[in-house]
């Protein structure tokens, strides 16, 4: 795709990008932090905030998964950290740089919203024409062509291709720069399971070393499976921001047994257990699973009729749905 240098609102400093790196509070070195946000914000009109008060921090070498539902202002972040939308407040720095400026867009490679391409030209000749645009060799088209399984149909013109067949010459467009950031918005959109799981391998394995890649989706499975971060984005805030494991929480045990008040008070009891509730007839325990085996024995000896006990961790799924139906935030 295209980007063009943009400029931030009249508002910010014209260099702000090595001063945000710098004014950070210490929970990451300065230099390890590729994308860094304060209070971004955008409005269209008096009534419509597509984003709100954005606080966001990407570390290098990481894959970072940008996940809400639709409409939540994960496209329109991301036009902003490229430049392709004016903030109406706020910061940003992207590599070091104010969003659009020429020396950050020339280390990004970005895939936003479906990617457009000349119908009567082949893949291949796609490519040529955006290695020559952006000052790339042409020795690069068919490494991407390559990286992407392209290849045997790079001959052929794009209008022929499928749409998952577009989305990945769209990520071969983005890769022609060898970008040390690279922004993905739905990568798998329009692929069959069997592209999906090829996409996702294929992105776990460009998020090492020093390249960054930033995922936008709203599909819980893929954001699970390749992300080392995410972010949870509701109505434009972020309204949550971990790792995978501490988004979903600690594992805790199930356990289904009669009667289940007697079992509750029992349970509450043991050494270990820092909590327990009861729903749809079966317990949940917050307590190390190393302690299953003793709490099922206490269960026994007291006469409990013990039907099920099992490990249980939340899915990303259901943190997702947690926190987009509800006003929590983590």
């Amino acid at each position: 795709m295209n980007t063009t240098p943009n400029t931030t609102t009249s508002d910010q400093p014209d260099r702000f990008g090595g001063a945000l790196a710098s004014a950070s509070d210490g929970s990451a070195p300065a230099g390890e932090l590729v994308i860094e946000t304060r209070a971004l914000t955008k409005r269209y009109g008096d009534t419509i905030v597509a984003v709100d008060d954005l606080e966001l921090r990407v570390r290098r070498g990481e894959v970072y998964a940008f996940l809400g539902p639709n409409g939540a202002g994960k496209t329109t972040t991301l036009r902003m950290l490229l430049g392709l939308v004016r903030p109406t407040s706020g910061q940003a720095a992207v590599l070091g740089a104010p969003p659009g400026a020429p020396q950050g867009l020339a280390r990004i490679g970005a895939m936003v919203e479906t990617p457009a391409f000349y119908p009567y030209l082949s893949g291949r000749d796609n490519l040529r024409v955006l290695a020559r645009h952006a000052g790339v060799s042409e020795d690069r088209v068919e490494a991407v062509l390559d990286e992407v399984r392209l290849s045997d149909r790079a001959a052929d013109r794009s209008a022929k291709y499928s749409l998952g067949m577009k989305q990945r010459l769209g990520v071969a467009a983005a890769l022609l720069k060898d970008p040390e950031l690279l922004i993905l918005d739905e990568p798998t959109n329009g692929l069959d399971p069997a592209g999906m799981a090829e996409m996702r391998e294929f992105i776990r394995s460009l998020g090492q070393g020093k390249r960054t890649v930033v995922l936008s989706s709203h599909l819980m499975g893929e954001v699970e499976q390749v992300s080392d971060s995410v972010g949870v984005i509701r109505d434009g805030s972020l309204i949550a921001e971990g790792t995978v494991e501490e988004l979903r929480g600690r594992a805790g045990l199930r356990v289904r047994a009669e009667p289940l008040a007697e079992a509750a008070h029992l349970v509450g009891g043991l050494s270990g257990v820092e909590a327990v509730t009861s729903a749809d007839g079966l317990l949940e325990i917050t307590v190390d699973t190393a302690h299953a085996p003793a709490i099922n024995r206490a269960l026994v000896e007291a006469g409990i009729a013990v039907s099920e006990l099992h490990a249980h961790t939340a899915s990303l799924e259901d943190v997702f749905l947690e926190l987009t139906a509800n006003g929590d935030e983590r």
